[in-house]
This record gives structure tokens, C-alpha cells and sequence, in this order.
């Protein structure tokens, strides 16, 4: 089965994501693969909605975050696209206050993640607010900060209204706190689009192929069970897990249980709830600077000991 691509684009308020998006899908209309959108905002009433074409699927997450307040909207409405819909791309506009950890964690339902392929987060930052920030609250200068750090690509718009030195001073702060992400100095969103579609976010299950054998970034994985496994076994692995697991969360059944729990894990603290029905045995875990060929093999191992 072909999987769908997301691209999640992320940043501040105002810093550019509602134009980048405009470019991306007048790229795609001319290469004439089949899109969707989802657009989030705070508000209860759209702002930047006439921006998508009639033609292009768009669902509305209004009256909170997709990280936080309608995560549960956001699954229902994912999963309609990819059952009636069937885009071969959807790009997910996030509110300026989402930060990006909670967005993957958001889009990647157990229920259907195994569907999905992650291409990366698109970062879009304000060049002047990013050098006033200390005029900010702390909070939203860590928001900022995150932004940066988790990004797969960096667009730093409003560059024409920086002298050179300041242009210069911008990448080389930017390239401090994310050395991993392709950083472009622009106005108004003017990125090439290849270069973005040539991204891959290190997502599902490890690559055969693959010659690095640690993800030196933000990725995700999902393992799907064949099988019951032994609950004191997979508690004494999670155990084993390093600090740098932000996110565990699907379905598995124990040997002692006909039916599934769903599992949720956030920073250490597990939590289990017992399942009514047969669900998709997958965990999805969103992570930083991970093995997840270590991590496929102990999951492999729970299975068969």
C-alpha cells in the first residue's frame, strides 16, 4: 500500500507558514497529485482557509490545538481523509503555539500510523521578532527555541529587512541550535519546493539499507505486534529506554488478557487501559538521537521469549 506523505509546517505566528503553504500547493497543482489540507487556528472562525482551492480536501481544526485541546478531532478527521479522500500528500498547518513534539504525536494515531510516511516539519521563523525575542515572555522564547531545534527544514523569512552582518549572525545562531536541518534566508516564503520534497523525516521501521545507526534528529517509528507478549517483560524494557523517548503510545495485549490495552507512555510515566474490542497491535515512539534498530529488536525479542 502506497503511503500518504505529510509535511507539518510549524512556526511562530507570522513567521510565514500560511504563504509557504500557498507555494507548496501551486507546486502541486502543477505536478497534479491529489492534496489535502489541514489547517489549525485557536480561533473559532478561520482566517487563512481561501487560501486552499475547492478543489484541494481541507479540514478545519478550530477552538484549540492539535496538540493539546482537539488532538481527538484531529484523528477522526485524519482518518476520514485517508478513507474517503485518499490524498497522496496532506499538509498540516499548526497554530503558531504548537509545539512540534505534541504535533507528531498528534498525527501519528496507532490506528492508522502505519499508513502514514512523515517527510519532516517545516519550520518557518520570523528573522527580525527571532533577534528581538529577549522582548518575549520565557515561555514563548522556549516555544521558539523548540520550533528551531526540531526542525527538519528552516525557511528564515523577512532576510531583506537584515543588514548582512545581521543575516550572517542569524544563520551561523540558527545553525547552533539545529546543525541537522537545511537553513534558508528569504522573504515572503521564496524556498525551492524540491528541495523540500528531497526531505525524509527517519520514520516507521528501520531501513534495511541504511548506513547510520543512530537518528541524530527528531524521528518516529512504529512496530507492529504479531503476537501477545509478557507485561513484566515489556515493563522491565521500558525501563532500559533512554531519557531521549518522549512518546510511546498504541496497542499491545499481554498473555494474561484475551483483549488489548491501549498504551500511553510521556516521559517515563507509563499508562495502561483496558480495551472492549480487537485493535491494530502497533506502538508508535516519537524520539531523539535513537537506535530504533536496537529498539525493533528488543520489541522482536518480547515476542518470541
Amino acid at each position: 500500500m502506497e503511503k500518504t506523505e505529510i509535511y507539518i509546517l510549524s512556526g511562530f505566528l507570522g513567521s510565514g507558514k500560511t504563504t509557504l503553504l500557498k507555494r507548496l500547493l501551486h507546486e502541486e497543482k502543477i505536478t497534479g497529485r491529489k492534496v489535502a489540507v489541514m489547517m489549525n487556528e485557536l480561533g473559532k472562525v478561520s482566517i487563512d482557509s481561501d487560501v486552499v482551492e475547492e478543489d484541494v480536501a481541507l479540514k478545519e481544526l478550530l477552538g484549540g490545538c492539535i496538540c493539546c485541546t482537539i488532538q481527538d478531532k484531529l484523528e477522526a478527521q485524519l482518518q476520514g481523509l485517508l478513507s474517503i479522500e485518499k490524498p497522496e500528500v496532506i499538509y498540516i498547518e499548526t497554530t503558531g503555539a504548537a509545539h512540534p513534539v505534541e504535533v507528531l504525536d498528534a498525527v501519528l494515531s496507532p490506528l492508522f500510523a502505519d499508513r502514514l510516511e512523515i517527510k519532516g516539519i517545516l519550520t518557518t521563523v520570523d528573522a527580525v521578532r527571532w533577534l528581538e525575542r529577549k522582548t518575549l515572555s520565557p515561555q514563548l522564547q522556549q516555544l521558539l527555541l523548540e520550533q528551531v531545534r526540531h526542525a527538519d527544514y528552516i525557511i528564515l523569512n523577512k532576510a531583506d529587512e537584515l543588514s548582512d552582518s545581521k543575516q550572517a549572525s542569524l544563520t551561523f545562531e540558527i545553525q547552533g541550535i539545529n546543525s541537522k536541518a537545511p537553513c534558508v534566508l528569504t522573504s515572503h516564503s521564496k524556498v525551492s519546493i524540491q528541495s523540500i520534497k528531497k526531505l525524509t523525516l527517519s520514520q516507521n521501521r528501520p531501513k534495511k539499507h541504511s548506513v547510520s545507526q543512530m537518528d541524530l534528529h527528531l524521528s518516529t517509528f512504529v512496530y507492529q505486534f504479531h503476537s501477545s507478549i509478557k507485561q513484566e517483560e515489556f515493563e522491565n524494557f521500558l525501563r532500559s529506554l533512554p531519557n531521549s523517548i518522549y512518546r510511546i503510545k498504541g496497542y499491545l495485549k499481554f498473555d494474561s488478557s484475551e483483549l488489548p490495552f491501549l498504551f500511553q507512555f510521556s516521559y517515563g510515566m507509563p499508562v495502561y487501559m483496558k480495551e472492549f474490542m480487537n485493535m491494530p497491535l502497533n506502538l508508535v515512539f516519537i524520539g531523539e538521537n535513537i537506535n530504533w534498530k536496537i529498539i525493533e529488536k528488543q520489541l522482536a525479542d518480547l515476542e518470541t521469549s
